[in-house]
């Protein structure tokens, strides 16, 4: 039997294994799945869980449960591309005919002193768990700076606001206004019900070093009860240290159906894959399932077919009532795109569940 080892099962990697499922799959070639979790966590939620509006449970899909999929538990250490072996943390070695690697991504801290240290997380279930933990933990009237004014900062601001009306929540961020990746009319939508419910945003923000209790712009202390960071991301640390091409972000070059070049049995999804798009849990989707097909195909003999992705655009919640998002060059807001988040929610859980 030949192997099929899937390093991950988040959006990319589950949506390689289903795909594969349901096709053809060759009768000579098992998949195993390794994942340090026994279900994947929907990541696009975890805002919530961290706001505490939500449970984990309920941010839970089972993997599948077939007689050609192995699931093993553990967390990967380093990748052998030489000797086509993964190790595990635990020293375990876990050995392979191809290869996925789709482990997603974890904060980037840009070389600032103390923001690893002193900040949150809500890169990863556990490390949301314990944001939880200390967001609900503060007392009535603390505060709260939120690093990054992104997607993740602000839908983690609004939840927040939603679930501790009584804390004092400010968003910083390097750029003059928040969500500047998007067209200024939906970030002035955005800053505007921050200011309806009491959400500070300062922009032109230099973060220098985070301290316990503080984050400093230049010699300026921005006090605060807990600092949670959401002000870039990056490969995780297996992919970090292989020594191969890289784009700015640390994402591995990859061909045109997702392999490495030097290496075309190993494919590459997701958040450790350079695309000509922003990394996001639809892309990392999308490229999952042409990736079953460029494997299809080559293990056929075949040359892949591959259509160019479209992704159908970028969808934020402000609470559980409002929303706001970018469908092709069109900005929504209000209602409409909550619901519309909420609809591709229970869309995944049902696709995947």
């Amino acid at each position: 039997m030949r192997t099929l080892l899937v390093l991950g099962g988040g959006y990319g990697g589950l949506a390689l294994i289903q795909e594969l499922l349901h096709s053809h799959l060759p009768h000579d070639m098992e998949i195993v799945l390794v994942d340090r979790m026994p279900y994947q966590g929907i990541k696009t939620e975890y805002y919530a869980l961290a706001a505490g509006t939500v449970t984990d449970y309920h941010l839970r899909i089972a993997f599948p449960v077939h007689p050609r999929l192995t699931v093993r538990y553990g967390e990967v250490g380093s990748i052998d591309l030489e000797s086509r072996i993964v190790f595990m943390t635990s020293g375990e070695p876990v050995s392979y005919d191809y290869l996925a690697i789709a482990l997603g991504c974890t904060d980037k801290y840009h070389g600032i002193p103390g923001a690893e240290q002193f900040t949150c997380s809500i890169q990863s279930m556990s490390g949301t768990r314990e944001t939880y933990r200390r967001l609900n933990d503060i007392k009535p009237y603390g505060s709260v700076n939120i690093v990054g004014g992104g997607l993740s900062g602000v839908e983690i601001a609004a939840e927040l606001r939603e679930s501790r009306p009584d804390l004092n929540i400010t968003i910083l961020d390097r750029g003059p206004r928040v969500l500047s990746a998007f067209p200024a009319k939906l970030s002035a939508y955005v800053e505007e019900w921050f200011n309806e419910h009491n959400v500070q945003t300062r922009g032109g923000i230099s973060v220098s070093e985070v301290v316990d209790g503080a984050v400093y712009n230049g010699d300026e202390a921005i006090t605060g009860d807990v600092t949670v960071w959401t002000a870039g991301i990056q490969p995780v640390k297996p992919v970090q240290d292989l020594n191969l091409p890289k784009d700015k972000g640390g994402r591995l070059l990859i061909g045109p159906h997702y392999q490495l070049p030097d290496y075309p049995e190993v494919y590459v999804i997701g958040d450790c894959a350079s695309l000509p798009f922003a990394p996001s849990a639809q892309a990392a989707g999308a490229q999952g399932e042409q990736v079953a097909t460029a494997m299809l195909a080559h293990w056929r003999g075949d040359k892949p077919k591959l259509h160019r992705i479209k992704l159908k655009g970028t969808l934020g919640s402000l609470g559980k009532s409002a929303g706001f998002g970018l469908m092709g060059r069109r900005s929504v807001m209000g209602r409409v795109p909550r619901l519309l988040k909420s609809g591709v929610l229970w869309m995944s859980k049902r696709h995947f569940g």
